[in-house]
């Protein structure tokens, strides 16, 4: 090789040198994710963390994720939507109704990604589950049509039920007027007397239970109402001193010692929601992203907490769950 071309070599090798320096780096990813209460969604954000990875995302190397937990407390939820509003995240994933309500509160800009909203649209939350039109979109759990189904499995488990109490209270798009008539058809259908007891917050539930043994309730089911997951240990308790087996929104009651859940695996809804956070930081705009709805649901029984009771859930009904726990 003569001096020229050394030369030449040389400067091609230094123009790559340069321009591999002059390539941006990667931008890192900040997600906010905004929990209702640690318990309850600490495996939602494991579900999302492990959606993240299914898509090539790893904690401290693109993504970072800034995890602001209430506690169960509704009334932080708003405080801690702004503080990651204040940060500037480029998404926020919410795994609970209140806490998208917190989020769509603090930021008319930064997208939002709800999983597991009983509806979406009555919360206000999209124009359309088909074209959302604003800065959420997400998951819905289809609350309305899981309602019919807990009667209908507490009926299987509880074989000589004939009155149910149902409760329920204000939900933040208003009176869940759809769960109740989908709850009175299904009650009817199953030969069952369905007793309404409203609760519209946490010093009702005395109250509440009073009603219920006035009424001569052989067992409980509940609306998903923010106010009763927070008070979730409080009903469990109440529901055992009166000695009424019961069935709730979901697995996290049964874990803390409740009888029977049936929902939508919420698990499986937040790591769904890591392809809408996906998309978003790619470019789309939740208003051109549908809603989706649950495709996963879960039958969880404690036959801890039945044994306790008395009871002897059939066996049909044991082999239908997919945990058994206690």
């Amino acid at each position: 090789m003569n001096r020229r071309e050394s030369f030449a070599a040389f400067a091609l090798l230094g123009g790559a040198s340069s321009a591999a320096r002059a390539q941006p780096v990667a931008r890192i990813a900040r997600i906010g994710f905004l929990s209702l209460y640690q318990g309850g969604d600490s495996r939602s954000r494991a579900g999302f963390v492990q959606g993240l990875r299914e898509l090539g995302y790893q904690e401290g190397r693109n993504v970072v994720i800034e995890s602001r937990d209430a506690e169960g407390h509704l009334e932080r939820l708003a405080g801690l939507a702004a503080e990651l509003v204040a940060r500037k995240v480029d998404v926020i994933v919410a795994p609970s109704t209140p806490a998208a309500q917190a989020a769509k509160q603090a930021t008319t800009t930064i997208p939002i990604v709800f999983a597991g909203a009983a509806d979406p649209v009555a919360d206000g939350f999209v124009a359309s589950l088909a074209r959302p039109g604003g800065n959420l979109t997400g998951l819905s759990n289809v609350a309305a049509e899981l309602v019919g189904k807990r009667l209908e499995l507490l009926k299987q488990a509880v074989p000589t039920l004939t009155r149910v109490a149902l409760l329920w209270g204000p939900a933040p798009g208003g009176t869940p007027q759809d769960m109740l008539k989908t709850a009175e058809v299904a009650a009817r259908a199953l030969g069952l007397q369905l007793q309404l007891v409203e609760v519209r917050g946490a010093g009702d539930l005395d109250r509440g239970f009073a009603d219920m043994a006035r009424g001569r309730a052989d067992a409980l089911t509940i609306l998903p109402i923010a106010t009763f997951f927070s008070e979730r240990k409080r009903i469990i308790h109440m529901a055992a001193r009166n000695r009424l087996p019961a069935i709730y929104t979901s697995r996290t009651f049964v874990d803390d010692g409740g009888l029977m859940a049936y929902g939508a695996n919420l698990t499986d809804l937040v790591r769904r929601a890591a392809s809408y956070a996906d998309r978003i930081l790619k470019g789309a705009r939740p208003s051109d992203l549908p809603v989706e709805q649950a495709t996963k649901f879960e039958l969880v029984i404690n036959r801890g907490t039945a044994r306790a009771l008395g009871l002897t859930i059939p066996q049909s009904v044991l082999l239908s769950a997919d945990e058994v726990i206690g």
